[in-house]
């Protein structure tokens, strides 16, 4: 992940955001070596987490990758950047609001002004899961969603289980260790579903369940 954000465009820095928790301390490690800048907070309060990277960068927006979300493309993270430079006034940018890419392939962009509003106000499970407050919530935030045709939100490629990992080693076998874009890995799961089958069976987690 850290690679596609470099490699994507509009992106000034990145940072790795994780805990202080001894488990953690590889995660950190790992980023130190990349190079990249590391903030480090609470386990479970992952939105706090998000405000110390704002602190620490000055940044006016932050794009949000997640860890189970390993084969982030350049190009998307490039996109959803650019909506909302072509409109800051936007609070929230994201490849989620309306699901049309495999789930896993998750770009997400949140304001500053946003992502601060969400800290004084968010409470329980919006925590955990960062902006889910500024789509899933009475307030009525500026938001604006990518979509990319045809569909391809049948697909999975999070990393959730054992099944899931398996079929992401067999993608990137295919596929090789590098960044690809959306359309290669579409491209590959419609024509092989046999890698398909591997984690067909796993159901998503609800907001909610954490």
């Amino acid at each position: 992940m850290v690679r596609a954000a470099r490699a994507a465009s509009g992106v000034e820095d990145v940072v790795v955001a994780t805990s202080t928790a001894p488990g953690d301390d590889a995660v950190a490690e790992l980023g130190e070596e990349l190079g990249v800048q590391v903030v480090r907070g609470s386990e479970d309060d992952v939105l706090s987490r998000f405000v110390l990277a704002l602190e620490e960068t000055g940044a006016d927006a932050v794009v949000r990758l997640t860890a189970d979300c390993p084969l982030a493309d350049p190009s998307l993270i490039s996109a959803v950047v650019g909506m909302w430079k072509a409109d800051p006034t936007l609070d929230y940018t994201a490849t989620t609001l309306v699901r049309t890419l495999p789930r896993g392939l998750d770009v997400e962009l949140a304001s500053r002004d946003a992502l601060l509003t969400a800290d004084a106000e968010a409470e329980s499970f919006h925590r955990t899961h960062v902006t889910s407050y500024l789509y899933d919530s009475k307030r009525c935030f500026r938001t604006m969603g990518l979509v990319v045709q045809p569909a391809a939100n049948d697909l999975r490629v999070t990393l959730d289980t054992v099944e899931d990992g398996e079929m992401l080693d067999a993608v990137v076998a295919e596929l090789g260790d590098r960044a690809p874009a959306w359309h290669e890995v579409v491209d590959l799961l419609r024509s092989r579903p046999d890698i398909t089958r591997i984690n067909a069976g796993v159901r998503q987690k609800k907001l909610a369940d954490g």
